[in-house]
């Protein structure tokens, strides 16, 4: 049989890096994982084609090679997924999809054979059953949270690694947490299920082997979910690191608890972690109770960031707009956390109930519910529901910290305020360098002679190569990350 493995198109978001991945030569951030973890559990003799739209298009030739095509996205490839459907349908395909946004919608799509819904593990044996013998169900779905112990390692063999900027790999599922708006705790419980040590190096060991040197991104819904066994993963990869001369550098999301555990940090260090994703969410700590964000609470989490900085890892950060507690003093207030804590890449959304969460069952149940979200950082500059705040206010409220934080002078001024604390610790591959030298001539023409903010930028490059002349790398990245952002906010506001 031969099967057809289809990543739809992301939309041009923040988090997509579409404007920034041309600096570095690179099609897409990261492949889809998912996928590439689905092919190594079909039968070997299939043959499989993997076609990711953010790497490259689909061709009519793609769909008319395969006996099935599988369809595997999150809520903001929604449209992309029908899409692909749809075409997959002209020419009489079977059809199977899979992943975020159809676990939680799957009734609003149509052309699609057969859904597997939730984690796709338990499902997987009955669908390839179903499939050869003309029998397959129309629904594959389970409440069982398999055992990750069991999964196995990513079919490297179907992607061509020279379109990505990064890799990716998981390590474990769920989170410990409950906040109100997550839909993590949804699809993967509160309960973090989290693979064996032997098993994370086996499946580095198969990246270093598929000839992968560079980012490595660990993909888990809170890397710290269980302390006790990711240091114990964490000793492990020190250790590879150490034998290979550190070919991957990691990033990964995590609570800011990590602030907390000097030795958890410590072991990242070691492990070559150089960069976290952590959920802020907002400065307002009436908002943070409110919507069950108890792990930020009573912190001071500027410092906390803070730490993480001079722990060598350079911290992303998630804020959110709308709560129900939210006034409009909420605006200024979140730009001042954001440029005094130094958080570069600050992704800054608009609140929006997603499917089967505590926020969407509540908003339902009164009455305030409008529409199903559409993902993507907001961008479209809309809420599903309706807000306490007036909705006219706190759309002008989040354009206003956006165009603010992204602005030329803050954004630059932000990168210096990181720098200022970073103590970095990670290791730099020879390919990462090599990637970031590349990029140097590209960002000197776009960003210090062409783009509005070129001061900005020369002026940020003669402090680094001043005061920290060993991060000039860093500086260059973020500067393009830069780019990315106020290349989006302009062409959605321009949409708008």
């Amino acid at each position: 049989m031969k099967i057809l493995m289809v990543s739809p198109e992301y939309p041009a978001t923040f988090w997509s890096f579409k404007h920034a991945l041309p600096f570095v030569g690179k099609k897409a951030s990261i492949p889809p994982l998912g996928l590439l973890t689905i092919s190594a559990m079909l039968p070997a003799y299939w043959e499989k084609r993997l076609v990711d739209m953010n790497a490259g298009p689909l061709q009519d030739s793609d769909i008319q090679w395969a006996d099935c095509v599988f369809v595997s996205a999150m809520i903001v490839q929604k449209k992309s997924a029908q899409d692909v459907l749809n075409r997959a349908k002209l020419f009489g395909k079977y059809t199977v999809a899979g992943g975020p946004v159809f676990t939680t919608g799957y009734k609003d799509f149509y052309n699609a054979d057969t859904f597997v819904l939730n984690e796709g593990e338990p499902s997987i044996a009955g669908l390839v059953e179903g499939l050869t013998n003309g029998t397959a169900r129309h629904i594959y779905n389970t409440d069982e949270k398999p055992d990750i112990t069991k999964t196995p390692v990513p079919d490297w063999g179907i992607l061509d690694r020279r379109k990505y900027a990064s890799m990716a790999m998981q390590i474990s599922r769920g989170c410990p947490f409950d906040c109100e708006f997550c839909d993590i705790i949804v699809m993967n419980g509160r309960v973090p299920r989290v693979k064996t040590p032997q098993q994370v190096i086996n499946e580095m060991d198969a990246l270093y082997e598929y000839g992968w040197r560079g980012s490595l991104f660990i993909v888990d819904d809170n890397f710290i979910g269980n302390k006790v066994k990711v240091k114990e993963i964490l000793k492990a990869i020190g250790v590879w690191m150490r034998a290979k001369n550190r070919p991957f550098t990691l990033y990964t999301e995590a609570s800011i608890n990590l602030a907390d555990d000097a030795k958890l940090m410590k072991l990242m260090q070691e492990a070559n972690f150089n960069s976290v994703f952590v959920g802020i969410e907002t400065p307002s700590e009436e908002a943070l109770l409110s919507c069950g964000k108890v792990q930020n609470a009573g912190k001071d989490l500027s410092e906390k960031v803070r730490i993480l900085q001079r722990n060598g890892l350079q911290v992303q950060a998630g804020f959110i707009l709308g709560f129900d507690t939210d006034t409009p003093k909420i605006f200024d207030e979140m730009i001042k956390f954001i440029q005094k804590s130094g958080i570069v890449t600050a992704m800054v959304g608009l609140l929006n109930a997603l499917p089967e969460t505590k926020l969407y069952k509540r908003l339902q149940e009164s009455g305030r519910l409008l529409k199903m979200p559409t993902g993507g950082n907001n961008t479209d500059f809309s809420v599903n529901f309706m807000p306490k705040m007036d909705p006219g206010i706190l759309v002008d409220g989040y354009k206003k910290v956006l165009n603010s934080i992204f602005s030329a002078k803050n954004f630059y001024d932000r990168v210096i305020t990181f720098l200022k604390e970073y103590n970095a610790t990670a290791s730099e591959t020879k390919l990462n360098a090599g990637i970031k030298l590349k990029a140097f001539a590209r960002a000197i023409w776009k960003l210090g002679i062409i783009d509005r903010g070129r001061l900005y930028f020369w002026r940020l490059l003669a402090w680094t190569a001043i005061k920290k002349p060993k991060f000039l790398p860093e500086a260059i990245a973020l500067s393009i990350y830069g780019f990315h952002f106020r290349t989006v906010l302009t062409s959605n506001t321009q949409a708008a």
